[in-house]
């Protein structure tokens, strides 16, 4: 009997203990209640991306198909707008048309977006560095006095400077000028009589350069006379230029100077524009083919306009369409009766034409100077006809003078090759 309650009671144990095992591992209500909301809250990873993924694929077909509407009702429009567009501009421009516009982008954004047009407010134009190397005796004195009226009207800073006689410079004086330049409150130009500065070549930013040739042989004859009798702002002038000229060399016939080979009427003192573009190295000084070379090249890498003297009104309209911050309205103040008042006064007086066999001389030892003319001549007449200026050639009226008998040089070479070659038929 003992044996029998003992198994008994240890068989009752023992269900007790496997329901208290039971019973602890069953989840509790709040444990299934916590579980479920997390369940809720956090999806697995999978449907979280499936979501994502469809709902992005909603907003886009939103977005293609508010495109697609726009597209197929404007299209049309949008295009013949634009098409009108070009059309209408490139007739602009053509027609004399601002190109400025798109040139100068930047400076009407300044401009029209601030009212009161201040130097701190308004964009900067494009280029606003502009450095003028004039060439002497080929309209730099007109082109000064220009400046300064549009230097007034448009706010931009002149510097202009008064050395006449030191166009060659040390490295050390290139710097000096260079950097003395580049400090100019911008936009700026600056003008003086200086052979090429190359401005990159000295670590600086490179500005652009302009600049104005005449025909070489009336460039000559325009200093010559100038240095002994000046203009007509006052005979003092040239007393003040050439303080040490006697009357001997003063009043020295232009003919005799030329057939008689005086230094100032033979090389290198003819040799005169070409340096202005072939810049500061010793040879630039030196007439011949390297030199001429040279100056070409600088010509095409640095320059954005080389113009003609003779050809003065067309010069002023490039440069305004060029450089419309610096020379907007250029041309209707060249025009204007205020400005020839003040224009007439920079002729040069008692200027005459030497004889033909003078003027044949002159062309001889001046032949890279003409080739060096001609070069600049077809240059600037293609940047007038990829400009639209249809205009012919002309004379300027305040720089004509007397000089008719230059154009009969043509004539006298022409007459020379004939007889070469009847000379040559005659031989044979």
């Amino acid at each position: 009997m003992e044996t029998r309650r003992n198994a008994h009671l240890e068989t009752k144990r023992t269900r007790w203990c496997l329901n208290k095992t039971l019973v602890g591992l069953s989840p509790s209500s709040e444990n299934i209640r916590h579980k479920n909301t997390m369940t809720s809250r956090n999806p697995p990873a999978h449907k979280r991306l499936t979501g994502f993924v469809r709902l992005r694929n909603r907003r886009g077909n939103r977005l293609a198909f508010v495109l697609l509407r726009i597209t197929r009702r404007d299209l049309g429009f949008c295009l013949t707008a634009l098409f009108v567009f070009c059309l209408g501009s490139a007739v602009y421009q053509l027609n004399g048309g601002a190109s400025r516009i798109l040139i100068n982008f930047g400076y009407y954004l300044g401009r029209f977006g601030d009212g009161s047009e201040s130097l701190t407010s308004r964009a900067l134009p494009f280029p606003s560095q502009v450095v003028y190397n004039r060439v002497g005796k080929c309209g730099s004195r007109t082109m000064v006095l220009l400046l300064r009226i549009l230097a007034d009207r448009h706010r931009f800073t002149l510097i202009s400077s008064h050395i006449h006689n030191k166009t060659r410079l040390s490295k050390r004086e290139q710097a000096n000028l260079i950097r003395n330049i580049s400090t100019a409150p911008l936009p700026f130009l600056y003008t003086r009589h200086v052979h090429f500065l190359n401005f990159s070549r000295l670590g600086s930013d490179e500005p652009a350069h302009i600049n104005i040739i005449r025909d070489p042989i009336h460039r000559f004859l325009s200093n010559y006379f100038f240095r002994r009798f000046g203009d007509w702002r006052g005979e003092e002038n040239h007393v003040i230029r050439t303080p040490g000229m006697k009357d001997d060399e003063r009043y020295l016939d232009i003919n005799t100077c030329i057939l008689e080979n005086y230094p100032e009427c033979s090389n290198p003192k003819l040799f005169y524009i070409i340096p202005y573009f072939c810049g500061q190295h010793p040879q630039c000084r030196e007439p011949g083919v390297w030199a001429l070379e040279t100056a070409k090249q600088n010509v095409l890498e640095h320059y954005l306009l080389v113009g003609l003297l003779e050809e003065l009104e067309d010069v002023l309209l490039l440069l305004e369409r060029l450089l419309p911050h610096f020379f907007t309205d250029v041309l209707n103040i060249y025009r204007s009766p205020e400005y020839m008042k003040l224009g007439n006064q920079t002729v040069t007086v008692q200027k005459h034409t030497p004889s033909l066999k003078a003027l044949q001389v002159l062309y001889q030892r001046m032949e890279h100077e003409y080739k060096f003319f001609n070069f600049i001549k077809h240059q600037f007449h293609l940047t007038k006809k990829k400009m639209g200026l249809k205009t012919h050639p002309q004379t300027s009226r305040r720089f004509s003078g007397s000089l008719q008998k230059i154009s009969l040089l043509d004539e006298l070479e022409e007459e020379t090759e004939e007889l070469l070659t009847w000379s040559n038929t005659d031989a044979q």
